[in-house]
This record gives structure tokens, C-alpha cells and sequence, in this order.
């Protein structure tokens, strides 16, 4: 029988783990921006949708984070629209290409653009040519919707190991501007290895990496 100083102290330690545990949840919690919490259903639904039980929900949430802050107004410099930052014409060819899903063609409604990049991102997951895993695969795939496929295959065409993303293929310079080269191969990065691990600590679901 446990003597009722070991009762406590056991009864300490749940506390403690208990209150650890909120502080981390807390601490990642204040990293996230206030308007995700309504887009949570939403998100966990379409991926689910797409991908299954174990969908990386947490990547794409820090997909979006990275896109545009959960803002749904948000618009950049050379015209990308949305939460989720659609080319008006990336938005039209994939309006087209689902049009049973993605039909209404809508980047500012933040629903339109929530099932666009899970769409998007599984789409071109499924295309690509080489992963060693399901991290570097979701890893090339989003290098894809940030600067097109097209260049990631001409990345992997002069890597010396195509199948790895980060650190090797993703760095390399297929032949676009530096500036866009830099932001590329730093977007993977930030979203699965830097942004990510905010959404599963504050319970967002599953990281593919």
C-alpha cells in the first residue's frame, strides 16, 4: 500500500505535468493569430477530405500562417489574393481543373480558399517524381505552390540527390531571380520545421515531418 507521502507526491507530479503542458499549449497558442481558431473546423474537415484520419492538419495551417497571416483580405505586391494567396490565374486553371470542389473560383472567401490549397497541395504531391518520405514529398509539393512545379522539376533535373528537399535540391537555383530563389527554398523550411511545430503543440493535429 502507498504511504500518503508517496499518494502526494505522485498527486504533485500529475500537477506538474498537467501544468507543464498548459504552458507549452499556452506559449504556442500566442504564436498563432487570433482569426485561425475559427478556420480550424474548416481546415481539419477538407484535409481529412483529401488526405485522410492522419492528415498533416498542423502543416497547412502553418501553410497558411506563412501565406498571409489567416488574413482573408490579404493581397501581395503582385497580386496574390486571399488567405491562402492565389495568382488570379492559378486560381482560374484550378477553378477549372475541380470544378466540382473549387468551381466558384473565390480566393477572398476564406472557405474557397482553405479547400484551394488543400487541393492544391495534394495535387501536387501526388506529382511529384521523387521523396524519400511523405515529409520530403509535402517538402517539394510546397515548393511547388509557392514558385511552380515546373521549376521544382528543374531543381530536381540538376540535384544530385532528387529526392531530398531540404538542404539539397530545394537550394538550388533552377535559374530564376535570387530574390525568388531565397524566399523558395526558405518557404519549406519555415513552414514545416519553424511554424509547424506552434500548430501540434497548441493541438492542431498531425506533421508530416
Amino acid at each position: 500500500m502507498k504511504s500518503a507521502a508517496t499518494i502526494m507526491r505522485q498527486g504533485l507530479f500529475d500537477v506538474a505535468m498537467v501544468l507543464a503542458f498548459w504552458l507549452v499549449a499556452t506559449a504556442a497558442l500566442a504564436q498563432i493569430p487570433i482569426a485561425a481558431a475559427q478556420w480550424q473546423k474548416e481546415l481539419t474537415k477538407h484535409a481529412q477530405a483529401e488526405y485522410g484520419i492522419n492528415a498533416p492538419i498542423a502543416n497547412f495551417a502553418a501553410q497558411i500562417h506563412q501565406e498571409s497571416g489567416w488574413r482573408a483580405n490579404a493581397r501581395s505586391p503582385v497580386g496574390a489574393l486571399g488567405m491562402t494567396q492565389f495568382m488570379p490565374a492559378t486560381a482560374n486553371w484550378i477553378s477549372k481543373l475541380f470544378p466540382s470542389e473549387l468551381g466558384d473560383n473565390d480566393p477572398s472567401n476564406p472557405e474557397w480558399s482553405i479547400r484551394a490549397l488543400v487541393k492544391y497541395n495534394k495535387f501536387l504531391e501526388n506529382r511529384v517524381r521523387h521523396a524519400t518520405d511523405k515529409c520530403e514529398r509535402l517538402a517539394f509539393a510546397m515548393a511547388g505552390y509557392n514558385g511552380g512545379e515546373g521549376w521544382v522539376r528543374k531543381r530536381q533535373a540538376l540535384s544530385p540527390a532528387p529526392a531530398i528537399c531540404f538542404g539539397v535540391t530545394c537550394l538550388i537555383n533552377p535559374g530564376i531571380k535570387p530574390s525568388n530563389q531565397k524566399e523558395n527554398a526558405h518557404y519549406t523550411t519555415r513552414i514545416l520545421h519553424e511554424v509547424t511545430p506552434r500548430y501540434v503543440k497548441a493541438g492542431w493535429g498531425l506533421s508530416a515531418c
